[in-house]
């Protein structure tokens, strides 16, 4: 691995901070912010969370070895910083270090010199990042954003991880309020920005759907110059926005003015088929995992392949690759024959939608059954927004739905409103559905569980698994 080493200048130069001690020419090999994994070669970045603050632990990861600290200006005072410039330790004061640290991202990705591809979007930003990282690493040597690092601290987290071996990085970029998806932006400094959709999702800190639009149109705006962006084709939002950007834009979706295309999408067992057509190509894929909204994932992902050069066969040898991971989509079989359908790690309305009906198309004629926590973050909508969901559940056919939150008598409301009988409608903690699930559950059923985060579905999801041997 080809490290780019960091010295106390360069911090001095991406920080714009005040040296407290220590000399500019101090050599350092990352930046870290955990005070138990930082390594004595790394210099610490004493970030203020939500939980713990970072400069409680400078003192002691100075006596650890560490010999660079980016503190905050007004925590200095009560921090013995004499006896470290005694010690030779290098320390920088700051305004502020969280954006900090997201200014010495700037300046590594700047310096780095390697192209970005940066990922936004109201719904299936985590999968369809992993899906062009599998399509870019057939060719390029590829950094990808891990776990859910797409915020103002994970986001510079990935950054550093670039060395000089990197031929690409794709990133991802979550938001909840205006400014911040700009903010994101202009450190990594896109070449290539992908916005999957825009939705109902994060209404409580945005107010309306246009201005989910704005929040994401923030992306092009910081893009690269030169830059080219990719968009949901058949987002008329998105249509719009495509209309009004300066730099070259490739449309992706199912509707004839999209560049990149799926032709005849049909569910295959536990995935789907289509043929992807490109520009000037066509080829059959096969996802192995279910939903027609995986295919917009993987289409984006495969406009992505294709303006940076990579062939038809190796897009699709890429998407082929992809396996769901925990918490998005992923099918468990167990011993007792019940199929989970675990898309427990968040929701919103159009995420929701979409799983009940890959649901319809995983279940065929078997009973279905839907555990849904609630939808969070949607303000003023939210109670109207949980009643369509409670409708489309009784649209879809299934045989029970549980649920759990505080927007329960709404979904059940919109159920009921939708046609399902009362006998069929469960609403209780997350331990009374799994109890009740359990006693009516047999071989052959179908179990989606969803929910946002916060609900923590996950532990319905895991307690059936435990009782159903998988």
């Amino acid at each position: 691995m080809s490290v780019i080493p960091w010295t106390g200048g360069d911090i001095l130069e991406a920080t714009g901070g005040e040296r407290v001690c220590g000399p500019d020419d101090i050599r350092f090999t990352g930046i870290g912010i955990d005070s138990r994994t930082i390594t004595p070669e790394q210099a610490f970045v004493a970030i203020r969370g939500a939980v713990h603050d970072g400069h409680r632990f400078a003192a002691d990861v100075a006596d650890r070895g560490i010999r660079g600290l980016i503190l905050c200006r007004e925590d200095m005072a009560g921090l013995p910083w004499r006896v470290w410039a005694d010690r030779g330790i290098f320390c920088v004061a700051v305004p502020d270090t969280t954006r900090a640290l997201g200014d010495l991202a700037a300046f590594h990705r700047q310096r780095a010199g390697i192209p970005v591809v940066a990922v936004t979007g109201s719904n299936g930003k985590t999968t369809t990042r992993a899906m062009i990282s599998g399509v870019m690493g057939r060719k390029y040597k590829t950094l990808s954003t891990r776990g859910n690092f797409n915020n103002e601290i994970g986001l510079p987290l990935t950054l550093f991880n670039l060395t000089s071996a990197h031929q690409w990085a794709v990133l991802e970029l979550g938001m909840n309020h205006v400014g911040e998806i700009r903010r994101l932006a202009r450190i990594c400094r896109p070449d290539v920005g992908v916005i999957t959709n825009i939705g109902p999702a994060h209404l409580e800190g945005l107010g309306t759907v246009d201005d989910v639009l704005r929040a994401k149109g923030e992306l092009p705006e910081e893009m690269r110059p030169e830059g080219k962006a990719v968009l949901n084709g058949d987002d008329p939002r998105l249509v719009r926005l495509a209309g009004e950007m300066p730099q070259p834009v490739t449309l992706f979706g199912l509707s004839p003015k999209a560049q990149v295309r799926a032709l005849e999408p049909e569910a295959d067992g536990t995935g789907t088929v289509f043929t992807l057509a490109l520009p000037r190509d066509r080829i059959r894929v096969r996802l192995g995992v279910p939903g027609r909204f995986m295919v917009y994932n993987a289409l984006a992902a495969a406009a992505v392949g294709h303006i940076t050069g990579l062939s038809p066969e190796e897009i699709r040898d890429g998407l082929e690759g992809f396996a769901p991971v925990r918490g998005r989509m992923a099918v468990l079989n167990t011993a007792k024959g019940v199929h989970l359908v675990d898309d427990t790690y968040n929701a919103n309305p159009a995420s929701v939608k979409g799983a009940i009906r890959a649901l319809g198309d995983l279940r065929g004629k078997e009973r279905g059954f839907l555990v849904l926590g609630d939808m969070l973050e949607l303000g003023n909508a939210a109670e109207g927004l949980h009643r369509e969901i409670g409708e489309m559940a009784a649209a879809s056919g299934v045989t029970q739905l549980y649920v759990t939150g505080e927007f329960t008598d709404a979904v059940i409301a919109g159920a009921l409103a939708g046609g399902m009988a009362c006998r069929d409608l469960f609403r209780g903690s997350r331990q009374e559905i799994t109890d009740q699930l359990t006693g009516v559950l047999g071989p052959g059923d179908w179990v989606l569980v969803k929910g946002s985060r916060g609900m923590a579905m996950e532990k319905v999801l895991d307690a059936i698994r435990d009782w159903a041997g998988c």
